[in-house]
């Protein structure tokens, strides 16, 4: 019985971990606060209306200090960057930079202390619920490394090294975590992003590109899915 309700209390925990991002202890939330590091890793459901479809939402944001940085933004499911919606220009620093709406999104989140690094990426993806209700958000983890080392200071005397490195990560046992080939270019690029001090610039998404003779329809989102548009009719009625 005790067996059954670790292994239950493990999924859940994994489940929360997928859905929400890195789960940090308070002192670590504090640290940010006070550095002025403000980091949104959550992924949301949005109706639009005037397409008549389900996507989801995601915001860039993060930066560093020298001791600390954390980041999260978001690629397609080659790992390629995504056309942002909006950039974000504010007053501060380390903050939103960019939104970004994709019917499947995999968020690539990232906290330093100092040498040491966290790495989570996930997927995230709708999914049908019940006939006329609004679809929901599936969430898996792809890749969770903890307590990788990078032994260089890229925010410093090392910066010349940034988008060419990332931290290792290894197993409890010692063996190496194996990060998939094609989050390879999102992971030095993320690394790059928590060592950027007084960030104000996307590390990840990218500006949308227009053909020139090519007019944008306001009214119709660019990124195409089958399996959404097959939610989207399903859950119509839930809007």
């Amino acid at each position: 019985m005790e067996s059954l309700l670790t292994t239950h209390n493990r999924r859940a925990d994994t489940e929360v971990l997928a859905r929400q991002g890195l789960r940090l202890p308070s002192i670590t939330l504090k640290c940010l606060k006070t550095a002025g590091i403000y980091c949104q890793p959550s992924v949301s459901i949005e109706h639009q209306h005037l397409a008549k479809k389900y996507v989801l939402r995601g915001v860039e944001s993060g930066g560093a200090v020298a001791e600390v940085g954390t980041y999260a933004s978001f690629v397609d499911e080659h790992g390629s960057g995504l056309p942002w919606l909006q950039r974000v220009d504010s007053i501060g620093v380390n903050g939103v930079h960019a939104i970004v709406v994709a019917p499947v999104l995999i968020r690539v989140e990232m906290l330093r202390i100092e040498r040491t690094y966290d790495l989570l990426i996930t997927r995230h993806q709708l999914a049908k619920s019940g006939k006329g209700q609004r679809p929901r958000l599936e969430s898996s983890i792809l890749f969770y490394g903890r307590r990788g080392s990078l032994e260089m200071e890229l925010w410093g005397k090392d910066v010349s090294f940034c988008g060419a490195v990332y931290p290792v990560f290894y197993t409890r046992a010692g063996e190496r975590a194996v990060l998939p080939n094609q989050f390879q270019d999102a992971a030095t690029r993320i690394t790059s992003a928590v060592c950027c001090l007084g960030c104000r610039h996307c590390h990840l998404l990218e500006p949308r590109l227009i053909a020139p003779n090519q007019k944008e329809n306001p009214n119709v989102f660019g990124a195409s899915d089958e399996r959404s548009a097959t939610i989207d009719a399903a859950a119509v009625g839930a809007a």
